[in-house]
């Protein structure tokens, strides 16, 4: 009998209190994509040391950034291609390089921090340098041994939650307290 697999693309990933590995402890994770040859999320939690001001300054000196949140922080989006920024936003304007995610959009180019800078760019925008990433079987053989839980995501807590409470707040989809767990890994 062949087995379904369950996809969990536009999904949320929630480590669990005893995910031992520093890059994804206590991180809550956005999936870009999943499929049969594996997965690519965002660590959405886990505020860097740039703010988007820095990085117009570095990628355009001579224009400042305009937009009134030029104070958000960038986000360390996991330990791949940290060099690589990466900006999700609700759908619907067009941008060079852009992945449509149904109701979310992943885009790499820089024209969607230009437009940000310049207070013409998405309503609500997460901008992020870095990616977490899985080969094929590897984020399945994590989810079964206990290293994650699922939920569907939301766009509130992506955009509107403070990133310290995002993580609580994705468990609390599924009515689950993750200080209530404990920290040990165990099957029974």
């Amino acid at each position: 009998m062949k087995s379904t697999v369950s996809y969990l693309k536009n999904h949320f990933l929630i480590a669990m209190p005893h995910m031992a590995d520093p890059n994804f402890a206590r991180t809550l994770i956005y999936l870009v994509e999943h499929n049969e040859q594996g997965a690519m999320g965002l660590v959405v939690n886990r505020p860097g040391e740039l703010t988007l001001a820095d990085v117009i300054e570095q990628l355009r000196p001579t224009t400042p950034c305009i937009d009134s949140r030029g104070d958000l922080q960038i986000f360390t989006g996991g330990p791949v291609q940290t060099d690589r920024g990466f900006v999700l936003h609700p759908a619907g304007q067009p941008f060079q390089a852009t992945l449509q995610l149904g109701a979310l959009a992943l885009t790499t180019s820089q024209d969607v921090l230009f437009a940000i800078a310049d207070g013409q760019g998405p309503d609500a925008y997460f901008v992020c340098l870095g990616y977490a990433g899985w080969e094929a079987g590897q984020l399945e053989a994590e989810l079964a041994a206990n290293a994650w839980l699922s939920s569907p995501s939301e766009q509130r807590i992506l955009f509107d939650t403070p990133p310290e409470q995002r993580l609580d707040s994705a468990a609390a989809l599924l009515g689950v307290d993750l200080n209530l767990l404990t920290s040990q890994a165990g099957h029974a």
